[in-house]
Order: C-alpha cells, then sequence, then structure tokens
C-alpha cells in the first residue's frame, strides 16, 4: 500500500489545533503550564501534572477528563506540594478503570524520591520513566504509549496544541504514541504493515512520519488522530 503522504500532511495541519483538544487529558497539563508565567504554579506542577494525566489516558476522553479532575481536586490542584507533603490518598478504590489510588500513591512515592534528587525529570530515559515514575516492570519490546505521549505534550514547540515547556529535548527524538487506535490507523495509511503493537512498530511508524515531517515526527500523530476522526471504522 502506498503511503497517503497528502493526506498525511493535510489531517496534521488540520488537527494540530487546540479546538479539538478541549476535553482531553491534555488541558491538566496546560492549566499549570499556563500558571507558568504569573507564578502560579511550577515546572514540577507541570511535570506531574502530564505524567499523571498520561497515566489515566486511556479509555474515553469524557470518562479520562472525569477522573483527572478527580485526581488534582484531591491533589487542590497543587501536584508538587501534594507529592513531596507524603499525605498521599492510598486505598484499594478506583480512580480509573483498573487504576487505584494506591497505584497513584505509589507513583507519588516514586516522584518524591526523585524530585529530592533533582528539579526536574527531564533527562529521565523512557525506561526510567516506566520503571523509575510508574512502577512497572521493564519491558524492552513494550511501546510505552502513555509516556510517549507525556513527552510529546512536553516536547513539542510549536505550542498549537502541545506545550514545549522542556527546552533540552529535541522533537526530533520522540517516539509516537502507540495505541490500537494509532496502529490500525496507520496500517489504513500505509505507513506500517506491522500487526504487532510494540515498540519496533512504533519506532517504524516514526520513522516515516520523520520522513515526511522531518525534525518532528510527532507532528504526524495528529494526522492519525483525525484520520480517526473523518475515517470513524478506523477508529
Amino acid at each position: 500500500m502506498l503511503i497517503r503522504i497528502d493526506e498525511i500532511r493535510s489531517l496534521a495541519q488540520q488537527y494540530n489545533d487546540r479546538k479539538y483538544f478541549e476535553e482531553d487529558p491534555l488541558i491538566f497539563p496546560r492549566r499549570f503550564a499556563q500558571g507558568l508565567q504569573g507564578g502560579r504554579s511550577c515546572l514540577q506542577d507541570v511535570e506531574i501534572a502530564a505524567i499523571l494525566a498520561a497515566h489515566l489516558a486511556w479509555g474515553r476522553r469524557a470518562m479520562i477528563v472525569r477522573d483527572c479532575g478527580r485526581l488534582f481536586d484531591e491533589m487542590d490542584w497543587r501536584p508538587y506540594d501534594y507529592v513531596m507533603k507524603g499525605d498521599w490518598k492510598n486505598d484499594p478504590t478506583s480512580l480509573h478503570r483498573t487504576i487505584k489510588w494506591s497505584e497513584i500513591a505509589g507513583i507519588c512515592s516514586r516522584l518524591r524520591d526523585l524530585y529530592q534528587a533533582t528539579d526536574s525529570l527531564e533527562n529521565l530515559s523512557v525506561e526510567q520513566w516506566r520503571c523509575d515514575v510508574l512502577g512497572s516492570r521493564r519491558d524492552p519490546s513494550a511501546p510505552n504509549k502513555k509516556i510517549n505521549l507525556m513527552r510529546r505534550w512536553m516536547v513539542r514547540r510549536d505550542c498549537k496544541v502541545d506545550l514545549g515547556v522542556w527546552k533540552n529535548s529535541d522533537p526530533a527524538d520522540l517516539i509516537i504514541p502507540l495505541d490500537v487506535h494509532v496502529h490500525r490507523q496507520s496500517v489504513e495509511m500505509g505507513i506500517t504493515s506491522r500487526k504487532p503493537g510494540d515498540l519496533k512498530t512504533a519506532l517504524e511508524i516514526t520513522s516515516v512520519l520523520g520522513e515526511i515531517f522531518p525534525g518532528d515526527p510527532c507532528l504526524g500523530d495528529f494526522a492519525l488522530f483525525g484520520y480517526g476522526v473523518t475515517h470513524p471504522t478506523a477508529r
């Protein structure tokens, strides 16, 4: 199948627009990023909001936004202070689908340990985010969709949708946030023919999108989102 380059470019331009993401977990780290200039929030607030919102980014967007709101209400909308204080809600009840409050408490504990040694988590590798923050086991073949989504938010700098608050990271090094929908859409658009939803597939898709959008492969993520909107059977 031929890669539908013109359609990919057109969809990326159309859907890299904030109006399509007003009910999206990205609104939470954006709120804290907007508070940076006036001193109402700090970089650590943005980092914590980004990894937690991305961690809950699973399922219907309305439900994700609802449960992210519950989480930040619990934090009194001061995520860094909440993490560093150490008094976390820690019980086996569900916050979002199978994600329990106790899991969030574990993430907060690991974040506090890291922030006691550094002011920013920008330089963590994907594997460090996976193991040292989220507490998952090492898996070299995992696509790490949630982590790569968070990194896209934090690194891409056009600021139409993404935040661009990490200034020492290169957008060219980002990896596409691969989930079942992005994978299916990539196959439909001729970007990949691989069947496994693994890191190798994510890297192949990223490589193709990097040729279409030099230096900014994750701009193509908006084309894949747009394809899912305009071709409902592909979602």
